[in-house]
């Protein structure tokens, strides 16, 4: 399992929606403890929870953020909203696996996950998982004896090491496209204009 500064990683899931579900089942299947939260009570999702796994469990937004690594599975324009839960971000990796129809005039001209490092001040993001559909993503990622693709791409190689090994526990195969300006772009979903590897479901053989 991943570790940060010498610990044993702890991981949250904010969004319990289709992509959330899919990523929280992912870690349950395989035997990963990971804190789910929305902006609503634990009580009200805690049974899907349950559902899913006893390694899946529910907190608040408040103890969710408290993890190391924290995946981003809300809509897009709700992300500011859940950086306002901590002052500052540093020591934590945000895994973005959202996408977005803002335009990319309104973002600045950047992609997607440049806008969201912005709000998550201190924070070392990576983008990864937004490119299969939830319906993909819930699935076993052994596929006839290979593994589901998830692609990675971030600005701090440490981060993205770190992401990369975590997905590689999650059961599927990693590939780092470099970073968010470059590589990231493959993956990004701004407006109508959409990457080339979005939605591309592949299977690594090794």
């Amino acid at each position: 399992m991943s570790k940060t500064e010498d610990k044993v990683a702890s991981y949250a899931i904010i969004g319990f929606g289709n992509i959330g579900k899919a990523l929280a089942k992912a870690f349950a299947r395989n035997g990963i403890e990971v804190f789910v939260a929305t902006t609503r009570d634990p009580k009200s999702f805690a049974a899907d929870a349950a559902a899913i796994g006893t390694e899946v469990i529910p907190k608040t937004l408040a103890e969710a953020v408290k993890a190391d690594i924290i995946f981003l599975a809300v809509r897009f324009e709700s992300h500011p909203n859940v950086a306002k839960a901590l002052p500052n971000w540093k020591g934590k990796i945000i895994v973005d696996a959202m996408n977005t129809f803002t335009a990319l005039e309104e973002l600045g001209g950047q992609p997607s996950s440049k806008f969201v490092e912005q709000a998550f001040n201190g924070a070392k993001l990576v983008k990864g998982f937004n490119h299969l559909i939830a319906a993909v993503l819930n699935q076993n990622p052994n596929v006839n004896g290979g593994r589901r693709v998830v692609f990675l791409a971030g600005d701090d190689d440490g981060a993205v090491a770190e992401i990369s090994e975590l997905t590689e526990n999650l059961g599927f195969a990693p590939i780092n496209l470099g970073g968010l300006s470059e590589g990231g772009l493959l993956v990004h979903a701004i407006g109508k204009r959409w990457g080339r590897l979005i939605f591309q479901d592949l299977v690594k053989f090794d």
